[in-house]
C-alpha cells in the first residue's frame, strides 16, 4: 500500500496555502437550499452535509488544568428517504479516565427546516428528541432525533464536546458516505503543546497557521498556534468490493500530541519508540505477569508431550490442545480480564488468556514463542508507535529459524494460518527485555483452488454430466471452512447447486473440512448440467469453463479512492476436460491467452487443445500481490475486463 497517499504528516506551525474564511452560520437556512432536489454534483446522493465547521480551543483552570473544548457545527440536506437516517445523531465520549474528570458532550441549535407553501418553517428539537445512553463503563452516548424530517428538509445541529484529555483531540472526519460541499476547521493551540497533524485522505485540503497571543489568562505573554484547514466539494466515500477498513481512506484530521512546554519546567516528550511501547505494555501486570505464570498447566503439558520429541510436534499438539480447550468470549485487546489461571479452568478467555496460554505452554515445551501485537482490520492501520493503535494479541513461535503466526481463539485457524481480520499490514513482536521487531501480517504464501473437472457433453439430452474435484488449500481452505461451518450439508449442497448454475450435484463427499486443519479441503462430487450451450445451426457454443466462467467486472466504478485489497495471494487452477459427442468435430477452440500485469503481480494463463474425441482447457489466474495502490485501479480493471473477454470465447462444434 503507498501511505504516501493515505497519511501526510504536516507541522502545524508551517503555513501552506492561506484561505479565506468563508461565512457560514446556523440559522441561516435559503429558500433555495430548501428547493434543491437532488446534488448538484452526485445525483445518486440521499443526503449531502452543506456545512460542517469545527473549533477546538483550550480553557485553562487552576483545578483541572487545560480543557480541550471541540465545537461542531452541521447542516444536512435531505434528498430522499434513505437519507433520513441523518437526523440521528450520535455521540460517543469517554468516562472511564482513572485521573482525569469525565469528557462530556452537549447538543444545541438542534432544528428542520421545512418548505410549506413558500414559507420556511422551523421545527425545533424539544427534550423527547434527547437520548443519554450508558454503552459500557468506559463509555457514555448522547443521541438527537431531530423532529418533521423528511425528504427536502434541511437539519442543523451544534454540538460541544469537552475533554481534560489533551494527548489526543477528537479526529475532525470531513468526508462521509455522502457528499460534503465546504468544511471549516480551527484549532487554537496553546504554544506549550507541540501537536503531530496526521491529514487522512487523498483530498490534499487547504491549510494555513499563524502564532497570535493568547486571549486566555494563564501566565503573561503566551501565544497561539492558530490554524485553519478547509475545502469545498468533498466527494462521499463510497464503500467498495476488495477494501480492508473503508475507515483507513475517510478524510480526517487528527492531531496528537507530540511535546509540552510550559516556562521554567522540564519539556515532556510524548513521541513514543517501538521499544518505549513494548517495554510500557510488558510491564502491565495485566499483560508480562501474565506470561510468566505457568503451575496452573503443567501436568496437562507433561501428559502432552508424552513420547513427542520433535519441536514442530510439539508445537502442533500443544495449539490443537489450547485450540480445542479455550473458547473465545468474543472479547478482543492484549490485556488479560480474569486472567490466565481462571480463562484455563473456566476454559473461557479472552483473546489475550488464550493467546498468553498458548505462548507459556509452548515456552515450558523447550519452543521460542513471544506475544504479536496486531491491528484487525475494523481497528485500523497501525502506523506510528502507540499503545492504543493495537487490538489483539496473537503468538509467533520460532523453529529452526522459521517463524510460525498463532492464534488459538479461533477453532478453524492453523500455523501460520490466521483469521482473515489479521491480516493487516504489520504487527509488533515485542520481548520482555523491552526489545521488538515488525512482524509482516499479509502473508506471501500462495492459497490455491485447484479445479479438475472431466464432463460428457450430450447434445441428444442437452445436457453435460461430469465429476468434479475441487481442493483449496492454506487461506482458501480457511475461508471455505469459515463461510461454511455452521450450515448443514444439505443446505450448503443447495447453495452449491445454485453456485454451479442450477446443477443437479450427487456423490458427494469432502476431506479435511473439521478433521487436520492444517491439509487441504477437497471435495469431489458428480453433476449434471442442463442447457449448458446454445445450438445453432446444428454447432454447438459452449462455455470453456462452464459455470465458472467470469461474466461481471468487479471493478465497476469509474474512479477509485481506496487501495484494492485482496487479502492473500492467491491462484485458481482449472483443468478441464470434455469428451465430445459421436458425429462432432472441433470447428474452434478459443485462442491461447496470456495476460500479465508488472512484475506478474497478476496474471492470467489459457491454453486449449484437442485430441481425437477430448478437448482439454486449462485456465490459470493469479493474484500475486495481496494490496494494489488506488492508482492501480484502472489497470486492474482492464486486467480482469481482459479475463472475461477471453473466458467467453466459444468452443465451437459442427457435425462430421
Amino acid at each position: 500500500m503507498k501511505l504516501q497517499t493515505t497519511i501526510i504528516s504536516i507541522v502545524v506551525i508551517l503555513t501552506s496555502i492561506a484561505v479565506k474564511a468563508q461565512n457560514y452560520e446556523l440559522g441561516k437556512v435559503t429558500v433555495a437550499e430548501l428547493e434543491e432536489k437532488v446534488h448538484p454534483k452526485d445525483t445518486a446522493a440521499a443526503a449531502a452535509i452543506l456545512f460542517k465547521r469545527g473549533k477546538t480551543f483550550f480553557t485553562y483552570s487552576s483545578e483541572r488544568g487545560f480543557t480541550a473544548n471541540n465545537v461542531y457545527e452541521f447542516r444536512i440536506k435531505i434528498y430522499k428517504t434513505e437519507g433520513l437516517s441523518w437526523a440521528n445523531q450520535k455521540v460517543s465520549y469517554y468516562v472511564g479516565y482513572e485521573n482525569l474528570g469525565d469528557d462530556s458532550v452537549k447538543f444545541s441549535n438542534a432544528v428542520t427546516y421545512n418548505l410549506e407553501n413558500g414559507t420556511i418553517i422551523k421545527t425545533k428539537l424539544d427534550s423527547e428528541g434527547h437520548f443519554k445512553n450508558k454503552i459500557n463503563k468506559y463509555w457514555n452516548q448522547e443521541t438527537i432525533t431531530l423532529p418533521n424530517v423528511k425528504a427536502g428538509s434541511v437539519i442543523e445541529f451544534k454540538y460541544i464536546l469537552r475533554s481534560e484529555n489533551i494527548v489526543r483531540l477528537p479526529d475532525f472526519d470531513f468526508q462521509y458516505d455522502i457528499p460534503v460541499n465546504f468544511f471549516e476547521y480551527k484549532t487554537e493551540i496553546p504554544e506549550f503543546f507541540l501537536y503531530k497533524t496526521l491529514l487522512i485522505g487523498s483530498t490534499k485540503i487547504h491549510t494555513s497557521a499563524e502564532l497570535v497571543d493568547s486571549r486566555q489568562v494563564y501566565a503573561s505573554g503566551y501565544k497561539e498556534i492558530n490554524s485553519l484547514y478547509t475545502f469545498q466539494g468533498i466527494p462521499a466515500l463510497r464503500n467498495e468490493k476488495f477494501v480492508d477498513n473503508i475507515e483507513n481512506y475517510r478524510g480526517s484530521i487528527q492531531n496528537e500530541l507530540e511535546r509540552k512546554r510550559f516556562p521554567d519546567m522540564p519539556v515532556v516528550d510524548y513521541t513514543n519508540t517501538w521499544e518505549g511501547v513494548a517495554t510500557t505494555i510488558y510491564k502491565n501486570k495485566d499483560f508480562g505477569e501474565e506470561l510468566k505464570l505457568k503451575d496452573y498447566f503443567l501436568n496437562d503439558l507433561k501428559a502432552l508431550l508424552q513420547n513427542v520429541d520433535s519441536h514442530e510436534e510439539r508445537l502442533n499438539v500443544i495449539f490443537k490442545f489450547v485450540q480445542n480447550k479455550m473458547n473465545w468470549n468474543k472479547e478482543k485487546g492484549y490485556y488479560v480480564d480474569k486472567g490466565v489461571k481462571k480463562a484455563y479452568e473456566t476454559k473461557t478467555g479472552n483473546v489475550a488468556e488464550i493467546n498468553f496460554i498458548l505462548i507459556a505452554m509452548l515456552k515450558n515445551a523447550g519452543i521460542n514463542a513471544d506475544p504479536v501485537l496486531v491491528s484487525t482490520l475494523e481497528n485500523g492501520t497501525p502506523v506510528f508507535p502507540n499503545r492504543t493503535v493495537f487490538n489483539y494479541v496473537i503468538a509467533e513461535a520460532e523453529i529452526g529459524g522459521k517463524k510460525i503466526l498463532l492464534d488459538a481463539t479461533n477453532k478453524l485457524t492453523a500455523p501460520n494460518v490466521l483469521p482473515l481480520n489479521l491480516l493487516n499490514w504489520k504487527g509488533r513482536l515485542i520481548k520482555e527485555d523491552g526489545s521488538s521487531e515488525e512482524v509482516e501480517m499479509i502473508t506471501s504464501v500462495l492459497s490455491k483452488d485447484n479445479y479438475n473437472l472431466t464432463a460428457v457433453i450430450n447434445p441428444a439430452l442437452k445436457k453435460i454430466e461430469g465429476q468434479l474435484r475441487i481442493k483449496r488449500s492454506d487461506y482458501s481452505a480457511f475461508n471455505f471452512r469459515e463461510i461454511n461451518s455452521g450450515k448443514s450439508e444439505d443446505s450448503y449442497l443447495e447453495k452449491l447447486e445454485n453456485d454451479l448454475n442450477k446443477s443437479e450435484v450427487e456423490e458427494y463427499t469432502i476431506e479435511n473440512k473439521k478433521e487436520d486443519l492444517s491439509k487441504p479441503v477437497i471435495e469431489n462430487f458428480s453433476f449434471t448440467l442442463n442447457s449448458p450451450y446454445d445450438i445453432i445451426n446444428g454447432k454447438i457454443y459452449l462455455r470453456p469453463l462452464l459455470f465458472y466462467t467470469d461474466t461481471t467486472n468487479p471493478f465497476v466504478q469509474e474512479q477509485r479512492q481506496a487501495s484494492i485489497y485482496f487479502g492473500y495471494p492467491h491462484q485458481y487452477v482449472y483443468n478441464i476436460s470434455f469428451e465430445m459427442p459421436e458425429g462432432y468435430v472441433v470447428e474452434s477452440l478459443p485462442k491461447p491467452k496470456r495476460i500479465s500485469l508488472e512484475n506478474k503481480e497478476a496474471s492470467f494463463l489459457m491454453n486449449a487443445a484437442s485430441n481425437e474425441n477430448k478437448i482439454m482447457i486449462q485456465v490459470i489466474k493469479e493474484i500475486n500481490k495481496p494490496i494494489f495502490a488506488a492508482e492501480d485501479y484502472e489497470m486492474l480493471k482492464e486486467f480482469f475486463q481482459k479475463i472475461i473477454v477471453s473466458q467467453n470465447e466459444k468452443i465451437v462444434l459442427k457435425k462430421i
